[in-house]
């Protein structure tokens, strides 16, 4: 079996293989919820893992009653979910790499995790950009 991100198949396999018409998975594409590689010539060409994206969006609308503007939503935020995962492990991986040294994280002006070395301070944003968190007074239950 190939590699499962190569993209080998050609729109009738792909849709033979995802229980689909070809038409289906053309209109998937334009709205972006499933988008196969390009020949030179503009053919679509697509991969087992798209394949699987394919059977699953046929799921999730089919068994799941579930629109295609939610499954996009849904592609999304599963995409985000991964990207996220890769961060993380990105992170343990530096901390893994001098377990020794104390390491110290901040988040940096655009939101993303940085390490800073021991002794750096993290770059303060710019005023009227700070997160400031306020909890009301308890009140006495003298009432």
């Amino acid at each position: 079996m190939p590699d499962p991100d190569s993209p080998v198949y050609v729109i009738s396999v792909a849709a033979e293989l995802a229980g689909m018409h070809a038409q289906t998975l053309r209109q998937y594409d334009r709205l972006g919820i499933v988008t196969p590689s390009r020949t030179r010539g503009g053919g679509r060409r697509y991969s087992y893992r798209d394949i699987q994206r394919l059977r699953e969006v046929q799921r999730l609308s089919q068994e799941e009653g579930v629109s295609l503007a939610g499954i996009s939503r849904i592609i999304e935020l599963q995409n985000q979910v991964d990207r996220l995962r890769s961060r993380v492990a990105d992170l343990q991986h530096q901390v893994q790499q001098s377990p020794h040294q104390p390491r110290v994280f901040a988040a940096g002006p655009d939101g993303q995790i940085v390490a800073l070395r021991p002794g750096e301070r993290a770059r303060r944003q710019a005023p009227g950009r700070s997160l400031v968190v306020w909890r009301p007074p308890r009140q006495s239950r003298s009432s």
